[in-house]
């Protein structure tokens, strides 16, 4: 029955939010009478956290650690909470080694990359070094940072290790599309679904799989698949989000990155998504307010201030969107669009000398030789620009590099050269 299951899952309807309703005011009930012991207060912390009363939930979660420092699923629920690395460093429970695995772990969902890595290296040093958990934590990092191959490279040797092992599978299949790895993607949906066929991260695994063929259908089915075994299972929620997009069905890919948010509010990728829908149906306001959000979880991220610095150039607020540029050439440029991007604002805006200055940067970046039109486009308005100058020199040696090229490249003059 659940192969042909597709339909979407509900993380807040009325009969869940009634059932937490009656079974709070049960624990709570419990726990002034002192009838719970640390596993029971920490049942009491995730029901308030369903609720959304997180003060309190952080409160309970951090009480049922000092019974119970063992119960790691309590660290798990306590590190969603916790947002701001100085506030998981001061909190108070006891001096228990679980603590270390908690600040590593909280460091990663904080996206502390390094800091992360610097942990469960000091762990993998006092002792942990063949534990597969602490591993897949340093390969997710490495995810996070978009070391790719290294992350790869890690993920290999963890199946090695452990053949059998599905968690973080999906986090693996991100990495294999990113690199459009198809016969690995392949053979890892086939090895996921012959170990365990009805496994959130296989159905995510699969889902991967359909849509690097750009079967996009097939992907949702997956990921909803997943979703109905785990209805705050995140990958899948916002993996399902891009699929839409790629569907062009805008208000479906906004629904799935709104669930997304509900279940981490920390996904800057759901954040970005919701920026990038609404900048399609060119509502440009909530476009800035979701990829600021995005750029704030995310402030080293090139990508974001790009997004941001495109927004603010539509809504004609240029002083905010050279800033935002500049900003993203100086993090370090993944994509290298930023300067481009900065040179055509100021030779739209008619500031002849900054944009040379850039296009000049920009041309001479390796980076930008993946996008021929913006980088020929570059050589021509310098060579256009030296022209006018008469040097000639330097007017040559820009139109010759367009004569590398073997693609028909039609020049676009602007007369302010």
């Amino acid at each position: 029955r659940l192969d042909s299951t597709t339909d979407r899952s509900n993380l807040n309807d009325v009969g869940h939010v009634r059932d937490m309703t009656e079974l709070l005011a049960v624990l709570r009930s419990e726990y002034s009478h002192g009838r719970l012991d640390g596993y029971g207060i920490y049942l009491y912390g995730v029901v308030l956290k369903s609720l959304n009363l997180n003060k309190v939930a952080i409160q309970m979660l951090v009480h049922a650690i000092r019974l119970a420092p063992m119960l790691w699923a309590a660290y798990v629920e306590l590190a969603s909470l916790i947002l701001e690395k100085e506030k998981m460093l001061s909190l108070n429970f006891g001096g228990h080694w679980m603590r270390h695995f908690f600040v590593a772990h909280s460091y990663i969902e904080m996206y502390l990359n390094d800091e992360g890595l610097k942990a469960y290296e000091d762990l993998q040093h006092a002792g942990f070094r063949k534990s597969v958990y602490v591993t897949s934590q340093m390969a997710q990092a490495y995810h996070n940072k978009r070391d790719v191959d290294r992350a790869i490279e890690i993920f290999q040797t963890l199946q090695e290790v452990d053949p059998y092992r599905l968690e973080n599978m999906d986090t693996y299949s991100n990495l294999l599309f990113v690199k459009e790895l198809k016969t690995e993607m392949a053979q890892l949906a086939h090895k996921a679904v012959s170990i365990n066929k009805y496994c959130p991260e296989t159905c995510c695994v699969v889902g991967n799989y359909y849509s690097i063929r750009s079967d996009h259908q097939m992907a949702i089915v997956y990921f909803q698949r997943a979703l109905k075994l785990n209805p705050k299972y995140l990958s899948a929620w916002t993996l399902m989000g891009h699929e839409f997009m790629e569907l062009k069905n805008t208000n479906a890919a906004i629904q799935s990155y709104r669930k997304a948010v509900e279940v981490n509010k920390r996904d800057y990728r759901a954040w970005y998504g919701l920026g990038q829908s609404y900048e399609i149906l060119k509502m440009h306001y909530y476009s800035l307010y979701y990829f600021k959000i995005a750029h704030q979880l995310r402030p080293y991220d090139s990508r974001m201030l790009v997004a941001l610095g495109e927004t603010y150039e539509k809504l004609e607020k240029f002083e905010n969107a050279i800033k935002c540029y500049w900003k993203a050439c100086d993090v370090g440029d993944i994509e290298g669009v930023a300067m481009c991007k900065l040179a055509g604002l100021h030779e739209k805006r008619g500031e002849i000398e900054d944009a040379v200055q850039c296009y000049i940067m920009y041309c001479d970046d390796e980076r930008a030789a993946t996008d021929k039109q913006s980088l020929y486009h570059g050589f021509m308005t310098l060579a256009n620009y030296y022209e006018g100058k008469g040097q000639f020199d330097k007017a040559s040696h820009y139109a010759y590099k367009c004569l590398e090229s073997d693609e028909v490249f039609i020049p676009q003059f602007n007369t302010n050269f």
